[in-house]
């Protein structure tokens, strides 16, 4: 199979569908590699190193869509590349179609066969292609709250972890999941005072077992939501419903009983966001305020730490590509009934059940079209 790998345009993503290694053992398996020029040098990844593995440079993004059997992306299509891509061409990359009709419309009119990340499932009921991005953001969700809590980013003027004889910041989390625990992690080792609110009563008791007295646990639901939330110096809204928009857990009456100064990050943004005034933001102009409160909002998260985040995710998602490489898409899809689940788009239908519902177009199941 010839694979492209084309550079990433979303504003200031440095990331790359494909390390050196991955190439590497692309080529062993009997494939051909095309990687776009330069396209992973922001993080290291020189042409040097992608021609040592067996790849050939390619000039442009153009030569590479026009000639690929597969394209391995890191972020979501932007307009011009949806119109590059071709008739039964595969797509493997994040998609996030529910909050984004303009790529889903995009999607289906190109007749590709495009594969979500953000959806292939596991034996354990996991996302192990989001679970890096999502560990990665989870950190990055603290780093980004502790700074814009500064007053010269808007905030309140508040130390995460306080000091002797001052009281620390108080961070809620919105969700346990990956995204919730990484950040919960990163908040309780800076010093905050840590909440954690999910629905999920074992993964709640999980988190206690996990890091005791330390990690408070609150059942979420409208009461408690408003009570936490409105009492906080920074939240994180990290919910997800796999393939489906994010609730909007935090409505515009929250913020307007939230402390001047404090900080929302909605680490939920690619599904929309979980707060109703999230709106996406760009690592370029990264926040903006609502009743005084501070939002960040950054739809790439990760690609704020495009290294870590590359070398991450293609640790996980290197098997599936080998087996869309090696069987085909359709048979690879067949054998592995949790990479079934990535299927998003086929030749025009929407195959995401979640996805069909939010954007309110018909849905055919991944069965059913690649019984046809």
């Amino acid at each position: 199979m010839l694979i492209g790998v084309p550079a990433e345009i979303k504003t200031l993503e440095s990331r790359i569908g494909m390390t050196p290694a991955a190439v590497r053992e692309a080529v062993a398996h009997g494939h051909q590699v095309m990687v776009q020029r330069n396209g992973g040098a922001k993080i290291g990844l020189t042409d040097d190193l992608y021609v040592a593995a067996g790849a050939q440079i390619i000039d442009t993004a153009e030569e590479i869509f026009a000639s690929a059997d597969m394209i391995v992306k890191v972020k979501e299509p932007q307009p011009q590349e949806c119109a590059m891509l071709q008739e039964g061409q595969i797509l493997f990359t994040y998609l996030h179609l529910a909050p984004d009709p303009q790529q889903a419309e995009g999607l289906l009119k190109s007749g590709c066969v495009a594969i979500a990340y953000e959806t292939v499932t596991s034996p354990r009921g996991g996302l192990p292609l989001l679970a890096p991005m999502s560990e990665v953001a989870g950190r990055m969700s603290i780093q980004a709250g502790a700074h814009c809590l500064e007053m010269r980013q808007g905030g309140e003027g508040i130390l995460l972890g306080g000091v002797p004889g001052v009281p620390a910041a108080n961070v809620v989390v919105l969700g346990g999941g990956v995204v919730g625990v990484n950040a919960a992690r990163m908040a309780m080792g800076m010093g905050a005072n840590v909440t954690v609110l999910d629905r999920s009563l074992p993964r709640l008791a999980e988190l206690d077992g996990l890091y005791g007295p330390q990690l408070k646990t609150i059942y979420s639901n409208n009461e408690t939501v408003e009570e936490y939330v409105t009492n906080a110096d920074l939240v994180i809204g990290a919910v997800l419903i796999p393939g489906a928009a994010a609730p909007k857990l935090v409505r515009k009456d929250h913020l307007k009983k939230m402390k001047a100064g404090s900080v929302v990050v909605d680490v939920a943004i690619d599904q929309g966001g979980c707060f109703e005034t999230s709106r996406a933001t760009t690592h370029l102009e990264p926040t903006y305020n609502v009743d005084d409160v501070v939002h960040y909002c950054v739809a790439n998260m990760p690609g704020g730490v495009a290294r870590t985040s590359t070398f991450a995710l293609n640790n996980a998602t290197m098997p599936f590509t080998l087996a869309l490489a090696n069987k085909g898409y359709k048979q690879a899809l067949l054998d592995d009934r949790y990479l079934r689940e990535g299927l998003n788009v086929h030749h025009g239908k929407l195959t995401n059940e979640a996805v069909a519902h939010d954007l309110n177009k018909e849905f055919i199941s991944t069965d059913a079209v690649l019984a046809a």
